[in-house]
């Protein structure tokens, strides 16, 4: 239980977490930046991007299928 209350307490900024994911989703991430984000990131702010990024993924998908089938 100590070791998730250290984890959350964490000091990297919510927008280094941004950065982290959204190299995730493209798939292009060093071994080093992994273990460098897995040591500084609070896990719930990786969260949080995660489901952010993935609904912008979402919705800007849908808005390209919505815009060519339209035409």
């Amino acid at each position: 239980m100590s070791e998730l209350k250290d984890a959350v307490k964490r000091k990297a900024s919510f927008i280094a977490t941004v950065k982290a994911v959204f190299w995730s989703f493209l798939g292009i991430r060093k071994k080093n930046d992994y273990e460098q984000d897995a040591a500084e990131l609070n896990p719930v702010h990786v969260i949080i991007a995660g489901i952010i990024g993935a609904l912008i993924f979402v919705s800007t998908l849908v808005l390209i299928v919505k815009y060519v089938v339209a035409k």
